[in-house]
């Protein structure tokens, strides 16, 4: 089994929906891809910054379901980051209310000696240069490093960005994204000049409508569950990757075939995440329900075709 090095956000999230509103909880890309992970009870770490803020809790709570702690860095006298958003009816449309980047200003990353060699490099969603220090740390390179970004980086480090790009094997961004930062509105020509960029993998998120997945010439296409309640939608992509990559360190295998499974997996997790506010849904989420719940993805996507 691999070793998983998460490097992203933990964080505080004060979070409106057209649902309800929470005043702040446990939040950040860094927990939610940390949390799904440990669905595989694999041997995964977080990199990251806190504050003398964040409560004691947090940090068993992320123990407990597994979690290496020692590269989350405790800022004495500092605050932990901050993101305050409102979702409108549209859940895919948000408003940020307030950020406050406290002690992940001036973060600089340790990786603990114990992760140096991780098979499995996740990079959330953080400065490029937060990403690139970890990719440098790494004693051996990463069977497989995983990229998540988002348009913020694109249009304020574009240089730094295009620089991680090219170090690694699969990037993970919403259509939009995608877009944006190939310059083609088709999805399947964005995916193309994207992979010229470095990624073998491109991974493009659609929310409610699913996941994409291009290898070259090969394409696959992952539908997201239909459910019947939906709070919440901060952490899912973070939680998507967390499946994405806790998969991979589980099985081992970086082919093709065994991404198409990966991205299921990743959708699934997903679709519990949005169930709750934060990380609440992801806190007390046990085996029986994942696998209950691949069983319905199952029967989503499987069927045979009548050739006429």
């Amino acid at each position: 089994m691999s070793k998983l090095l998460i490097v992203g956000t933990v964080a505080f999230d004060a979070i409106e929906t057209p649902f309800g509103k929470t005043d702040k909880i446990l939040g950040g890309a860094g927990t939610f891809i940390g949390l799904a992970a440990s669905q595989f009870r694999i041997d995964a770490a977080i990199v990251s910054v806190v504050g003398e803020d964040f409560p004691s809790q947090y940090f068993e709570l992320l123990k407990t379901h597994g979690i290496n702690t020692d590269g989350i860095e405790i800022v004495p006298g500092g605050k932990t980051f901050f993101w305050k958003g409102k979702y409108m009816n549209d859940l895919n449309v948000r408003e940020t209310l307030d950020t406050q980047l406290n002690v992940l200003a001036d973060f600089q990353p340790v990786v603990p000696e114990g992760f140096k060699n991780s098979e499995v490099l996740m990079l959330g969603n953080l400065h490029p240069s937060v990403q690139m220090s970890v990719i440098d740390q790494m004693e051996t390179k990463p069977k497989m490093t995983v990229l998540d970004t988002m348009n913020f980086w694109m249009n304020h480090t574009p240089k730094e960005l295009e620089e991680v790009i090219a170090k690694v094997d699969v990037i993970t961004i919403n259509d939009e994204e995608a877009r944006q930062l190939s310059g083609e509105y088709s999805l399947v020509t964005a995916a193309e000049k994207i992979h010229e960029m470095g990624p073998k993998y491109v991974v493009i998120k659609k929310g409610e409508h699913g996941a994409l997945l291009f290898n070259g010439e090969n394409v696959f296409f992952a539908p997201a569950l239909p459910l019947r309640d939906v709070f919440d939608p901060t952490g899912a992509g973070d939680t998507f990757a967390g499946g994405f990559a806790g998969y991979l360190a589980l099985t081992e295998d970086y082919s093709f075939e065994n991404m198409k499974n990966a991205v299921i997996y990743g959708s699934n997790l997903a679709s519990f995440c949005v169930e709750k506010f934060g990380t609440e849904r992801m806190q007390g989420l046990d085996k029986k329900e994942v696998f209950e719940r691949l069983e319905q993805f199952r029967n989503l996507t499987q069927f045979d075709i009548n050739l006429a």
